[in-house]
């Protein structure tokens, strides 16, 4: 049978989007188009860019389900986001040819899912895709039976490629529809088996030794010489680094330490850092770090803020400073909406080319800055050498430090900052001028949760009230517009419509952001409703069984496997986060439910933590708090704010911080308020030492 030659196709061309940025989503009223779908009518960028496809494109839901019932046709569900090239390559050669068009829409239900707002549709058929050819990405294009059980799909194929396999299966499918259903079972019970892990029975027992291992294999994949793995593409997955800060810390383990300074330092410093105008590309093509997918997602950024963040305050490096200000003036610059809700990507592409709003030619340098501003410039960002891309272009990177800067020019190292930023601003009006990415202008819960997050770590090292307001601003944008009157969350807001009930991965990282929240400003009312999503979340999205967290809902419908995100990513598994605040809150209200519940998932996952490091680190930070149990710092009195921001000028890798101006009912401030007096406990599992008065005693109480 054919469709067995089908599943073997070697697709040498595929060049998946494994993460990219968006295109402009809005739409020229005045236009008259040839096209238009059912996809109009949606508020995802990424749906709108392909309504006026030939292609008969519809959204997932019962209209195009039930639509491949009754005319007994394969469904494609194509699966992208605003931002992947890729995708927009694969748009312009097969989506918007009408002969293509006619291929699809005579043969199959065509169903396009932003895999931002579906992230649940994604993992079904990334996952049916992985099985099927080992490999996956976007754009995803999987092919399934008219009840949405996957048979066959890829990444990005050609366009004679893509109507070769549509002609195949539709021909294979109305030959032997009994081969089909068989594949499509067996292939349906993988998906559903592949991330469901057994209960752990034995006795929950965590220890160094197992982290210590872990490590160790981990460092065989390092690049010592320009950081990160030693391998391209590298993608600045931050959960990886601040695990890695934090054992390198409780271990004092300085090659960690020194892997994990490089590695900041080299993202710093080249070009998958916007030099003039902050903020992180998604991932760099190469392992030096220089040329980038230029997309920026909100989700990188966020979380990089938060890591910086760790890194100056260990490290005290005036860079990373820099880096955590640069991202939050390009956030509140390009991607923030007046609401203080953060918008979701920043396209890679411009007038059709990856890139082209960000790179410079010399001419382009020149035209711009003075001649002495132009050679101060073309050695600090290596234009014409290291920096120098395609088509005469350089993508503005550093390899050199101020100090070796002032060797090299003779210029008072104090001077050089001053003037890079002088440059620097010059630019980016410059560049202002440019036809601009297209920007994805969706707010996705979990996602500005992971800002808030971000926020909050800047505002405690930083002492920044303004990363305070932001953050406080954006949660309460949740509080009042993504959080139903039942009070669960809602995944997507767009144009004043929130819509899609909450996917595990709002609730696990909203939680989160409360928690930080009460650890920056000690309101209870944050940690109060922290406590009262994981009720929910227990009620709707915890399995008893195999006591771990699925995706989704219980009520949810309409899919044909219900998944579990199990491994940490560029952003953590849900249920990483899940079980660091069950620890948490654990902690907080005393709660040996959530303490069980966490230390239950924990023993789940420890048995595959040693082989794979990188993609369990949010889970080894978890791991941490058990091996290296939290310092318990209580800040009691009228003076807690001030001792709380001297506080947090130290690192301290595992601590919980709780405090209060005035008594309090929760277990770790009950009989610790002194009126007339603001005192600090440390204390590790309830067991407190002397209470102290002054921020450097709490300190040396604390064994680092």
């Amino acid at each position: 049978m054919r469709l067995v030659l089908i599943f073997s196709i070697i697709i040498s061309s595929i060049q998946s989007c494994q993460n990219t940025t968006s295109k402009d989503s809005n739409m020229d009223t005045q236009v008259k188009h040839k096209h238009t779908n059912s996809l109009i009518n949606e508020t995802s960028p990424y749906l709108l860019q392909h309504a006026h496809n030939p292609v008969n494109w519809y959204p997932w839901g019962d209209e195009a389900l039930q639509k491949a019932q009754d005319e007994d046709k394969l469904i494609l569900v194509s699966v992208g986001y605003s931002a992947c090239h890729w995708c927009h390559v694969m748009e312009r050669e097969s989506f918007e040819d009408s002969a293509v068009a006619t291929v699809m829409n005579n043969n199959f239900v065509c169903i396009k899912v932003d895999r931002e707002e579906r992230p649940d549709i994604d993992q079904i058929y990334m996952n049916a895709v992985q099985l099927i050819t080992q490999q996956g990405g976007w754009p995803l294009n999987c092919f399934a039976l008219p009840d949405g059980r996957p048979v066959y799909g890829g990444t990005y194929f050609q366009k004679s490629q893509w109507v070769n396999i549509l002609q195949s299966l539709a021909k294979d499918y109305k030959k032997d529809k009994e081969k089909f259903y068989e594949y499509a079972q067996n292939l349906t019970e993988g998906i559903k088996n592949s991330d469901l892990l057994p209960i752990n029975n034995n006795p929950a027992k965590f220890d160094n030794d197992t982290l210590a291992e872990m490590v160790k294999k981990w460092k065989t994949s390092f690049d010592t010489k320009e950081g990160g793995p030693d391998r391209s593409p590298k993608f600045p997955i931050p959960n990886n680094y601040q695990f890695l800060l934090k054992y390198g810390v409780l271990n004092k383990d300085q090659e960690v330490l020194n892997q994990v300074k490089l590695t900041l330092d080299k993202m710093a410093f080249g070009g998958i850092y916007d030099q003039i105008g902050g903020g992180f590309a998604r991932y760099s093509t190469d392992i030096i770090w220089k040329a980038p997918h230029f997309e920026k997602m909100l989700y990188d950024n966020a979380q990089l803020m938060d890591l910086y963040s760790d890194a100056y305050q260990y490290f005290g490096d005036d860079l990373y400073k820099n880096v955590v200000y640069e991202t939050f003036e390009f956030l509140q610059r390009e991607m923030t909406a007046k609401n203080g809700a953060f918008y979701s990507a920043l396209d890679a592409d411009s007038e059709g080319e990856e890139g082209k709003f960000y790179v410079w030619t010399e001419e382009e340098l020149r035209s711009v800055l003075s001649e002495e501003e132009y050679a101060l410039t073309k050695v600090y960002y290596n234009i014409g050498k290291k920096a120098l891309w395609e088509h005469g272009n350089n993508i503005l990177l550093r390899d050199k430090t101020n100090d070796e800067i002032s060797k090299k020019l003779n210029i008072a190292v104090e001077e050089i900052e001053p003037r890079i930023k002088k440059i620097d601003a010059k630019l980016l009006t410059e560049r202002a001028k440019r036809t601009r990415p297209g920007l994805d202008d969706k707010t996705l819960t979990s996602w500005n949760a992971l800002m808030i997050t971000g926020l909050c770590k800047a505002s405690q090292v930083f002492n920044e009230d303004k990363f305070k307001q932001a953050a406080i601003k954006n949660a309460e944008f949740i509080v009042s517009t993504q959080t139903s009157n039942e009070g669960k969350l809602l995944h997507s807001y767009k144009d004043g419509t929130s819509k899609l009930n909450g996917f595990l991965e709002d609730y696990c990282f909203v939680i989160e952001a409360y928690i930080d929240l009460y650890q920056l400003t000690f309101n209870q009312v944050w940690l109060e409703r922290a406590k009262d999503l994981m009720d929910i979340s227990i009620e709707n999205f915890y399995d008893s069984e195999r006591g771990m967290f699925y995706f989704t809902s219980k009520d949810a419908t309409g899919l044909v496997a219900r998944k579990m995100e199990l491994n940490d990513n560029v952003i953590p598994a849900s249920n990483s986060s899940m079980a660091k605040s069950l620890n948490n809150l654990g902690l907080y209200f005393d709660n040996k439910a959530y303490s069980s519940m966490a230390e239950t998932m924990l023993n789940n996952i420890q048995p595959h933590m040693v082989n794979y490091g990188s993609g369990y680190s949010n889970w080894g930070q978890v791991y941490l708090s058990k091996v290296f149990p939290y310092y318990e710092i209580a800040i009691v009195g009228a003076d807690a704010a001030k001792k709380h921001a001297e506080l947090n000028q130290n690192y301290i890798a595992n601590k919980i911080l709780i405090g209060s101006e005035k008594p309090s009912q929760l277990p770790l401030l009950e009989n610790k308020h002194v009126e007339g007096d603001t005192y600090i406990y440390v204390c590790v599992n309830k067991a407190c030492q002397l209470p102290v008065t002054d921020v450097a005693e709490a300190i040396k109480q604390i064994k680092q």
